[in-house]
């Protein structure tokens, strides 16, 4: 069954790479392009893809605004969106993350990388390279001290650091859930075994656990 995909960024030469990429896979099946955040929600509302590769800049509306029209449009439940970005981590990244994207792909990332960010996130996981997800908490331990210490990272499984990035952006349960299409009870499971893993009982006892490590 092939993945439907569309490809939102405002730099040609970028989509026509994604594109290439994706026209060599059978299953990878590119159903439309944008240029811009509005013309990222309008193509996918008509296309109805598996995923979005969406640029965080892009013209008038950005990247993120057009991840929370999309994750919250009530008849485009079923897609998800990726990220496109770099190591650097920014207020777009953070605002794509609160915005309910479900990974993070860097731009410059092997082909097969690509391809399994795409697979993965249609199936219905999340997709964090450890990198982004540690640069992501560090970023977000300047406001608030959550764990971003990247060996401790390396401990958790890809569910259980897509699960921690959202507890540390201060998200709920249910929101987690409703952003990585699992259960409230799925998410409760994940956190429970990173609390496990860390030796905490609490979302503030896993806070105050690594804001006294950094």
């Amino acid at each position: 069954m092939s993945v439907r995909v569309v490809l939102a960024d405002d730099q040609a030469v970028v989509r026509a790479g994604f594109r290439a990429l994706l026209d060599l896979t059978d299953d990878l099946v590119v159903v439309g392009e944008a240029v811009d955040g509005d013309e990222a929600v309008r193509v996918t509302a008509a296309a109805r893809p598996d995923v979005v590769l969406m640029d965080v800049r892009m013209p008038g509306r950005d990247g993120i605004a057009a991840t929370g029209a999309i994750t919250g449009h009530p008849d485009l439940v079923a897609t998800r969106v990726v990220v496109l970005t770099t190591f650097a981590v920014d207020e777009y990244v953070l605002g794509a993350l609160a915005a309910g994207a479900s990974g993070f792909l860097l731009k410059d990332a092997e082909p097969e990388a690509v391809y399994d960010a795409v697979r993965r996130v249609a199936a219905g996981e999340a997709v964090l390279d450890p990198a982004v997800t540690a640069a992501v908490i560090a970023e977000l331990g300047r406001r608030s001290p959550p764990p971003h210490d990247p060996e401790r990272l390396a401990v958790l499984t890809t569910k259980e650091r897509a699960v921690l990035v959202r507890v540390a952006a201060g998200r709920t349960n249910a929101e987690i859930g409703a952003t990585l299409f699992i259960s409230t009870n799925t998410v409760d499971y994940h956190l429970r075994k990173v609390f496990a893993k860390f030796g905490v009982s609490s979302r503030r006892q896993l806070t105050e656990r690594f804001a006294a490590d950094s």
